[in-house]
């Protein structure tokens, strides 16, 4: 299967995103990241960009949550050992040397301390069970001014997977994407889209994303994984509606054979496809030339890695991959 500049860009994006989430956190004094669509980093703007806009209505009910609400006992999963870089030092532990990576850390309370301004800030306290040692997380906000896209980074909130988990978790859908992930390494590898796949389970994810989605392939019974998103995340690209539909794909494309559907859901060509299969197959391309002759027209489509198709009047005349 063609792996495309998009795959390439989110395997990249996935390695280097705790850092620039610790980075973000940390020059902005400990605040947390608010809801935005805008990152510095050139990577994560290429990834947004290679996505297809999808912004509409999620399908999903949303989440609604502030820190105000927050109860002692809420728990939260550690993405990342960076983490413990946005909490407070203690005489009790060194902080340098805590490991926290995927441990959950429930919340105990919240106090308040003044800065130079005199406002009353808040400092969130969250303990750790394995060894009893309490963490405070000093955000620089007062309590009235948590908004409800605030997140601390690299932490996930448990109730948060348990609110997408009943939604879609022991339900069947039509999968959107090739870019699946062994369970177990977590290594990105060939996938299937376009096929029905039942929703196994829902499991906290990453630094990037926040949800773990495991499913099985109806047909073969094969199992995987994919890395998704929520309206909070910085890689909002890959939400549920950009991963899974209800309805079957197949269903809105009729004029298609059998044969070149079970090309397209593999992420393959062949001569003689028209240039909507190609699309369908391996996403739009990066670039379009076209050249008319007395012939007809000549149309080049141009992917990441040096893929190019070749169209003669509509239909796909020559490729490399």
């Amino acid at each position: 299967m063609l792996t495309s500049g998009f795959d390439i860009l989110l395997k990249r994006v996935l390695a280097v995103m705790p850092g620039l989430m610790l980075g973000l956190a940390i020059s902005s004094c400990g605040t947390g990241i608010e809801v935005t669509e805008h990152v510095t980093d050139k990577d994560v703007q290429k990834v947004i960009q290679a996505d297809d806009g999808r912004r509409g209505v999620s399908t999903l009910s949303p989440y609604v949550d502030s820190v105000a609400s927050w109860r002692p006992g809420k728990q939260f999963w550690v993405a990342d050992n960076q983490v413990r870089q946005l909490f407070g030092r203690s005489r009790s532990y060194n902080i340098d040397t805590v490991q926290l990576s995927g441990r959950v850390l429930s919340y105990v309370g919240y106090d308040t301390g003044g800065l130079y301004d005199n406002r009353k800030t808040v400092n969130l306290q969250f303990s750790d069970p394995t060894d009893g040692k309490t963490l405070s997380y000093r955000t620089g906000k007062t309590i009235d001014e948590f908004g409800p896209g605030f997140t601390i980074p690299m932490l996930i909130d448990m109730d948060y997977v348990a609110h997408v988990s009943r939604q879609i978790a022991g339900k069947d859908f039509y999968i959107r994407t090739p870019i699946w992930y062994d369970r177990t390494s977590e290594q990105m590898r060939d996938g299937r889209h376009y096929i029905k796949v039942h929703i196994d389970s829902v499991q906290p994810g990453n630094a990037v994303m926040p949800l773990r989605v495991l499913f099985t392939a109806i047909d073969s019974g094969e199992q995987s994984m994919v890395w998704m998103s929520d309206e909070r995340s910085v890689m909002y690209g890959r939400d549920f509606d950009a991963m899974f539909v209800a309805a079957d794909p197949r269903l809105s494309h009729p004029a298609i054979t059998d044969a070149h559907w079970e090309l397209i859901t593999r992420g393959k060509v062949e001569t003689g496809m028209t240039k909507e299969e190609c699309r369908l197959a391996m996403g739009n391309p990066t670039r379009i030339s076209e050249n008319p002759d007395q012939r007809g027209m000549r149309e080049y489509w141009y992917y990441d890695g040096g893929t190019y198709l070749y169209f003669v009047d509509g239909l796909l005349n020559q490729y490399r991959r």
